[in-house]
């Protein structure tokens, strides 16, 4: 079965209004009519985008720049008067708002404010956390927040298994955090956020897929979902990171015996049509996996969203990537498109 909830649906929808609902119409009319010519189209504005509200993290984990102190770019913190700038430009027409890209969102001392501040503009609010910080004091204020989605990274339910790969990190203090959110949502009658555990599948834990689901039920989590892992050098992976279990990789062997990525690369990319990412100095990149910010197609400190959105770095991009999407360097690793359900 998908991963599907109704009450997180049914707050989702909530957010529709008129100008989101029109301006996803002429993303998604955009995007059809661009693979059916066989070339970039783009009206409307993203229906959602990423704010990194930080690079700095507490875990050291292997295959994350920021866990690796391996940033090309600069480590800060997203300010509250910009973050509230861009959203101003482009509330009305955003539906979803994913607060996460690198790093730790807690450690930005601002991060709830924000979150409250795109609360209050009806839009959909969502962050991943690995849950080191989310003391009794920060549970009750992520609730009080609006928070709608709130992904808990728990890539372990045995502190030896989890330390594998969130090195430095405790599982303990993951399960008092989660715990701590829970308790809140019944104090304060909330619904949300939605609280799901993300188990990121490897092979040092694949072996605790069927224990991970039972402890989301022991602590009341929502929902337990399934990650799969990007590996950068997947072809040597030397952190022996792909899982045996075909099911939960990224990757697979070709018939030459040569590891490669499942999903091919078409000439078309939803995501970049209808989604970017902001860094927290003000860089406008296509996606998620660009983590060094090696594409830059603007800066909000230079240009307003709407004038970068259009601009001509953008609209060479989109010519590239739909001309030949291979030689794009972050589209090699991409998951799109690839799904992992619920069992």
């Amino acid at each position: 079965m998908p991963y599907f909830n109704f009450n997180d649906t049914v707050n989702l929808l909530s957010k529709i209004t008129f100008p989101r609902a029109f301006n996803a119409t002429k993303v998604w009319t955009s995007y059809q009519l661009g693979k059916l010519l066989r070339r970039p189209i783009q009206w409307g504005l993203p229906i959602s985008i990423s704010f990194e509200p930080t690079t700095s993290c507490n875990l050291r984990c292997p295959e994350c720049p920021s866990g690796l102190r391996e940033f090309s770019r600069p480590t800060g913190m997203l300010q509250s008067n910009f973050f509230e700038q861009t959203i101003d430009e482009i509330h009305k027409e955003l539906m979803y708002l994913v607060f996460y890209f690198q790093g730790e969102p807690y450690l930005n001392p601002d991060f709830l404010k924000m979150v409250k501040y795109a609360h209050q503009k009806g839009i959909y609010t969502a962050t991943s956390t690995n849950a080191h910080y989310l003391t009794e004091e920060k549970a009750k204020a992520t609730v009080e927040s609006g928070l709608d989605r709130l992904i808990i990274s728990i890539d372990g339910t045995t502190q030896d298994v989890y330390q594998q790969y969130r090195i430095g990190g405790h599982l303990n203090k993951v399960i008092e955090g989660a715990k701590n959110i829970i308790k809140w949502k019944k104090e304060l009658k909330s619904k949300t956020p939605f609280v799901f555990f993300q188990f990121l599948v490897v092979k040092p834990n694949e072996h605790q897929i069927e224990e991970i689901k039972k402890l989301g039920k022991e602590i009341g989590v929502d929902q337990v979902r399934f990650k799969t892992a990007q590996v950068y050098d997947y072809e040597k992976d030397p952190n022996q990171l792909i899982p045996k279990t075909n099911k939960y990789s990224r990757y697979k062997k070709d018939k030459l015996g040569k590891m490669t990525v499942k999903n091919g690369l078409s000439n078309h990319c939803w995501r970049l049509s209808s989604s970017n990412v902001i860094t927290w100095d003000g860089l406008v990149v296509p996606c998620c996996f660009d983590k060094d910010a090696m594409h830059q197609l603007g800066n909000l400190k230079h240009q307003s969203f709407k004038q970068v959105w259009q601009n001509d770095n953008y609209k060479q991009f989109r010519k590239e990537l739909m001309t030949s999407r291979k030689n794009i360097d972050i589209c090699a690793n991409c998951s799109e498109g690839l799904k992992v359900w619920e069992d």
